[in-house]
C-alpha cells in the first residue's frame, strides 16, 4: 500500500498525472485573452455632441442637429427616430442601432 501511494505522489510530483481540475496551456491562454467586456450602449437622450461623434458616421454638425433635435422635439421615445435628424439616413440609423439606445429600453431596435 505505502508503494503505491509513493508512486502517486511521485507521479504527481514529477508532473505525469494531472489532476483533473488542471487547466491544459490551451484552456489558460483562453481565459487569460477573453474579449474585453462590450462598450455600454450610448444614451441619445442624454449624450452630449462629443459622445454622439464618437459613432461611426456621426460628425460634429450631425452631433448637434441630434441635440438640436432633442431641443426643439423632446427626448427621444425611440431610436428609430434617429432617422428624422437629418443627415441620418437608413443606411445609417442601420450601423447605429446597435450601438445606441433610449432610456430604459436598452435592446429595443
Amino acid at each position: 500500500m505505502r508503494e503505491i501511494i509513493a508512486v502517486g505522489a511521485l507521479a504527481l510530483v514529477c508532473g505525469l498525472a494531472a489532476p483533473a481540475a488542471a487547466e491544459s496551456p490551451v484552456q489558460s491562454a483562453d481565459r487569460e485573452e477573453a474579449p474585453a467586456q462590450a462598450p455600454d450602449k450610448v444614451e441619445i437622450n442624454t449624450a452630449d455632441r462629443m459622445e454622439l461623434e464618437e459613432l461611426p458616421g456621426i460628425g460634429p454638425r450631425t452631433a448637434e442637429r441630434i441635440v438640436e433635435y432633442r431641443t426643439e422635439n423632446g427626448r427621444f421615445e425611440k431610436i428609430e427616430e434617429l432617422m428624422n435628424v437629418r443627415g441620418i439616413g437608413e443606411r445609417t440609423f442601420l450601423r447605429l442601432r446597435d450601438l445606441v439606445q433610449v432610456a430604459g429600453t436598452p435592446d429595443q431596435q
